[in-house]
């Protein structure tokens, strides 16, 4: 049998089960995908994860299904996204409406932002331990419920209680896709899945555009919360039908189809033979022969509320140990990419620009406020063609390099955005401080957006590929330490640039630690394996196998 043609090509109906011999080594993020004769391939690759001779394997499913679910869970960020940044027109509104002063009224923006981040903590080991469905439905009850609540409210105390509810309900929405972009898709297809998500996390920040016209059609900032509460029961209905559950036990699959292969072949191996298939077993290369497959899932049953319950999974001593993941370099540096640049993009820039835009030399309307997520828009719309980049550049290099995958092997397609983001922040600090034209306001932010969409989806891929194993507990930490820290760039802000102005605070201060930043790509990528094989053999990569490794899907 020749090898088989590229399953990325797939018309979504499988006509067979997908085989591979594709496995990691010993190190982390190091996979050894060379493709033999019979192996499924992808950009010339054999396929990793190895899939389950199972077509309820999520590896397996069609690729309708896995569309649909990416779908779904990425217009999730961007709806629970938009409901977090989206009020930033209303800062001064609020003021008013509440008798409060502009910086307490950002509050309502700046604390169910920590919200979301923290309510990972809950969240993520509750999909683990009862499956990603149950988990994603049971956040969006909340999202929509919190909505309801900030759309009703007349004081500032009833807003903030019902702005933090829905921001902690939806925080899944940030670990989840990833999750599920991890559970469905093989590796060389990740790193564009995990950049539409992005996509999606990112636009978020133009709901402040329609949030600033419905002002100027006569209506009041509650309209903004009726119109997200739509789309979020329009989503739980989508996600009810369609996000079917995706957490898998392949390890035991792999093994039981391996187990009864060799029973098959050979009801007395020799001892050699044994240890060849364990060998094999381990390494995902199982005899195919001989294996009965399971009957696919009726679709009623994919509508089943419970989730794959895993006895397995230590759910408090998860919490405990996802803080382990701030001492893992490449998480590290996911978080603070994310932790800087949201601060910077959405909360910086959304409440910098309403306020200067109003003022001389500018003096446009309050209604125009909002017109900033243009910046957005062009930045993220020119960085979207780049989506696929990093995995065609990585399986170049997976080629050139015999068919063992590095994870530093996708971070080359990173370096423009290197300076082009820091550039970015630098002009729009100096285009506030000194009045130029309007015009650089919105180059300056669109250099930044096309910029961070490097560093949100590639550090992201680059972290997952490198401790694929253990992804739910880093994504703990992710959304912890950013959140945490966007929201330390937010609080004061806008003291701050009152007090130093805009040139020292945003173009020097922000755009420097943002470089700063920006440049440890070229350390990952010169010394980026060096640092994943000195972490296997800390007492952090035995604290972590020693439990998890067996329990989470590749």
């Amino acid at each position: 049998m020749s090898e088989k043609a590229d399953v990325h090509l797939d018309d979504g109906h499988h006509h067979h089960l997908v085989h591979s011999h594709a496995h990691e080594e010993d190190i982390p993020g190091t996979v050894n995908m060379k493709a033999v004769e019979g192996d499924d391939t992808g950009y010339g690759q054999a396929l990793f994860p190895v899939p389950a001779e199972d077509p309820n394997d999520p590896l397996q499913w069609s690729n309708f299904k896995k569309t649909m679910i990416l779908i779904i869970c990425s217009f999730y960020s961007f709806l629970a996204n938009a409901a977090l940044i989206g009020p930033s027109p209303y800062i001064d509104i609020w003021a008013g409406e509440f008798g409060i002063s502009p910086t307490e009224a950002s509050e309502l923006i700046s604390y169910p932002n920590l919200a979301f981040g923290f309510g990972s903590f809950l969240f993520v080991p509750l999909y683990l331990k009862i499956g990603r469905r149950p988990v994603m439905l049971l956040s969006l009850v909340t999202f929509c419920a919190g909505l309801v609540g900030a759309s009703r409210c007349t004081t500032y105390a009833g807003l903030m209680t019902a702005r933090v509810i829905h921001g902690f309900g939806s925080c899944v929405c940030e670990a989840l896709p990833v999750q599920l972009v991890n559970d469905i898709f093989f590796l060389h297809e990740r790193g564009e899945r995990i950049g539409y998500y992005t996509v999606c996390l990112c636009l978020g920040t133009f709901a402040s555009l329609p949030a600033g016209y419905m002002l100027a059609g006569g209506y009041g900032w509650r309209l903004f919360f009726y119109v997200e509460f739509a789309f979020g029961m329009a989503l739980l209905l989508l996600a009810f039908f369609f996000v079917e559950e995706t957490s898998y036990d392949r390890n035991s699959k792999v093994a039981t189809d391996a187990t009864t292969a060799t029973a098959i072949a050979s009801s007395s191996p020799s001892d050699g033979e044994k240890v060849e298939s364990q060998e094999a077993e381990e390494k995902g290369v199982v005899s195919r022969t001989g294996v009965i497959t399971p009957a696919r899932k009726s679709f009623v049953q994919t509508l089943s509320l419970w989730g794959r319950i895993d006895p397995d999974v230590p759910f408090f001593t998860m919490m405990i140990r996802s803080f382990t993941y701030f001492l893992v370099p490449q998480s590290l540096w996911v978080i603070a990419s994310f932790g800087i640049n949201i601060g910077l993009l959405a909360l910086a820039y959304s409440y910098t620009f309403p306020i200067l835009i109003v003022s001389p030399p500018y003096n446009w309307t309050v209604t125009s406020s909002g017109l900033f997520a243009i910046a957005a828009v062009i930045g993220y719309g020119l960085a979207v063609p780049f989506t696929a980049s990093s995995d065609r550049l990585a399986a170049y290099y997976t080629r050139r390099n015999n068919g063992i995958r590095e994870a530093e092997m996708r971070l080359g397609v990173m370096l423009p955005a290197m300076l082009i983001g820091p550039a970015g922040i630098v002009l729009y600090g100096l285009t506030a401080e000194r009045g130029l034209h309007w015009v650089c306001f919105f180059v300056g932010g669109a250099m930044s957006y096309w910029a961070a969409y490097f560093y949100f989806s590639f550090t992201l891929a680059y972290a997952v590929d490198s401790y694929h194993a253990n992804t739910s507990e880093m994504l703990i930490a992710m959304n912890l330490g950013k959140q945490a820290i966007s929201f330390g760039f937010g609080l004061e802000l806008l003291t701050w640039v009152m007090e130093n102005g805009y040139a020292v605070v945003m173009s020097g201060i922000f755009g420097g630690v943002l470089l700063a930043n920006n440049l440890f790509l070229l350390v990952f990528m010169i010394w980026g394996k060096s640092i994943r094989r000195f972490m296997t053999e800390t007492w952090l990569a035995r604290l972590h196998s020693r439990s998890i490794r067996e329990v989470v899907t590749h």
